[in-house]
């Protein structure tokens, strides 16, 4: 039976791994997450509805949920390098063609199937895939969540840049510098590059690919777990693009969103890492409930409470620590139910789930907005949607399947 054990590895070793995918995930994850702070500036000069922004960035998020299974299919096959770098550089070519784009088709073609497919190969889910590759098992929790953590300094770090960068350059000069930075992912890529699959391994018959997929969708835990997750990605999505223009409606100066997504990538540093470390100990799923079930809180109580800087940067906090926590226990379980082999594939299948909720809460943000003048049906929605994560991952199982508890150690 082929091993699921990463190699040995020493201390420092296993450091410069942690820390080079760390860097990748704040370099790819930072400049996607303040794709809000274009919509304004880019609809005002072009003369475009919120409609046709938030359908190009939901076509980004679909396209890169769509890719990662099959990108995570090329990583698991013939190691992460290669996809890394072929996606840094289409996510750069994106940013850039974004820049020039004058016309919704443009738009579609730049910031929707460039930047999304580019996502998908400089995705941190393939980071987080060869971790658990690469890195001992005693370790993967914590890389798990700091590397998550990572994603969200990349927003911290990106949220004000890129209102600084605004202000100072405009939308145009943004976005090209913005294209630079993503292009430092490809030197990185030689650091967390994983073998090709079944190198220096001595199993007689491994699993197959279709095998892999057939026990994952016939296991009724992983069908529960990538049902849960389209909530995370229906609320990141939806705030990560609207909440800055939902401040300014409300009264408050553009500057405040970026300061509240700031928070957002400030507070998840420590909500991914305390996510990471507290499934090590405790039961996952009812991690994952408390989880889901607090952001429909936060979501309720922000609707309701009176606009103000304070509760906008409250709800900030409160959603940072629940902001990414949700995927180092989400990629911990598919670890743990099927083993590292075809994680990146398996845990594909998750995040597209995870982008199908992305899809439609920007595109249902934009959407309704434009025909009603408000957020408010999207901020309830979302509020609803945590309730059912909250149900959906409690019947979870966590134990390997069968395959893996009859395997050797």
């Amino acid at each position: 039976m082929a091993t699921t054990t990463a190699p040995a590895r020493g201390t420092s070793a296993a450091l410069v791994i942690v820390a080079c995918g760390c860097l990748m995930a704040i370099l790819t994850f930072g400049p996607r997450s303040t794709t809000g702070f274009f919509l304004q500036p880019m609809s005002q000069d072009l003369g475009w509805g919120r409609d046709v922004f938030a359908l190009a960035l939901a076509i980004q998020n679909l396209l890169w949920g769509a890719a990662l299974p099959f990108v995570g299919a090329i990583a698991d096959r013939y190691g992460t390098m290669l996809p890394l770098a072929v996606g840094s550089v289409v996510y750069a070519a994106g940013l850039a063609l974004m820049a020039y784009s004058t016309s919704p088709a443009m738009l579609n073609l730049s910031a929707g199937v460039l930047v999304g497919f580019g996502l998908a190969g400089a995705s941190f889910t393939l980071v987080l895939a060869a971790f658990g590759k690469l890195l001992p098992e005693s370790w993967r929790g914590f890389a798990f969540g700091i590397g998550t953590a990572s994603g969200s300094f990349g927003q911290f770090l990106f949220s004000p840049l890129a209102v600084g960068l605004l202000n100072g350059f405009g939308w145009h000069q943004t976005l090209l510098i913005f294209a630079v930075l993503v292009l430092l992912v490809l030197p990185l890529a030689f650091v967390v590059a994983t073998p090709p699959m079944d190198m220096g391994t001595a199993a007689k018959r491994p699993q197959s690919f279709r095998e892999a997929l057939s026990e994952a969708f016939g296991h009724q835990s992983y069908v529960l777990l990538v049902l849960g997750f389209f909530t995370c990605g229906f609320h990141i999505a939806f705030i990560t693009v609207h909440l800055p223009p939902y401040l300014v409606d409300r009264g408050l100066d553009v500057s405040w969103g970026g300061w509240v997504l700031a928070f957002i990538g400030l507070f998840n540093i420590f909500g991914a890492v305390a996510a990471g470390l507290l499934g090590s100990r405790f039961p996952k799923r009812y991690l994952l409930s408390i989880i889901y079930a607090l952001r429909a809180v936060a979501i309720a109580a922000f609707v309701l409470a009176p606009m103000s800087p304070a509760s906008a940067l409250i709800f900030g906090a409160a959603m940072g620590v629940l902001w990414l926590s949700t995927v180092p226990l989400t990629s911990a379980l598919v670890a743990l139910m099927f083993g590292p082999r075809f994680m990146a594939t398996l845990f594909g299948f998750v995040f597209f789930s995870h982008q199908v909720g992305a899809f439609i809460g920007v595109w249902l943000g934009g959407y309704l907005y434009e025909r009603t003048g408000s957020y408010d049906m999207v901020w309830w929605l979302g509020a609803a949607l945590g309730i059912f994560a909250a149900l959906v991952n409690l019947p979870i199982r966590e134990q390997p399947v069968a395959r893996l508890a009859a395997a050797p150690a």
